[in-house]
């Protein structure tokens, strides 16, 4: 889409708790879980999600966790792979 983009390995680069908590704000922590990963099904984490600090403890542990890719944009977020979001991102 001719967009720049600066990437960062996770599994090199984890994210810190300090950067999960900044990136999340104040939106849902719910929505950076990644549903396709083994620890989010096997720990039930769509009927019983963890706390909001102990859901940034594991995705800093465990960025397989994770939701990705996060694409951002000044204050603007896109999570996941959602081709439309993304040329509304670049506009």
């Amino acid at each position: 889409m001719g967009a720049k983009l600066e990437s960062r390995d996770l599994d090199k680069q984890r994210l810190t708790g300090a950067e999960l908590e900044e990136l999340i704000g104040k939106g849902d922590y719910r929505e950076f879980l990644n549903p396709r990963n083994e620890l989010y099904r096997t720990r039930k984490m769509k009927d019983h999600p963890p706390s909001r600090a102990e859901a940034i403890k594991l995705m800093a542990k465990e960025p397989n966790l994770i939701r990705r890719p996060v694409l951002l944009r000044g204050s603007q977020m896109v999570l996941g792979f959602d081709e439309e979001a993304y040329k509304e991102l670049v506009k």
